[in-house]
């Protein structure tokens, strides 16, 4: 089990289809109501919603999640 299952579980309901959703639209392509920023010299880019932290990176043009931390 990775950390991000692992996270998912420990989560209330609530915030884990608020995480969710933010994925979804991620994923799907729709970044306009999301504050997408680049990691300063990698390929690496975050997005903060709430107490969470989403680290993702582009491969072939598909998202790749990395890592989803508290803050």
């Amino acid at each position: 089990m990775d950390k991000i299952e692992k996270l998912f579980r420990k989560i209330s309901q609530k915030d884990r289809q608020k995480l969710l959703s933010i994925i979804n639209d991620l994923l799907v392509g729709r970044k306009s109501n999301l504050t997408i920023i680049k990691i300063v010299n990698t390929d690496f880019y975050r997005l903060k919603s709430g107490r969470y932290r989403i680290i993702f990176h582009y491969q072939n043009k598909e998202v790749v999640i990395d890592s989803i931390k508290l803050n």
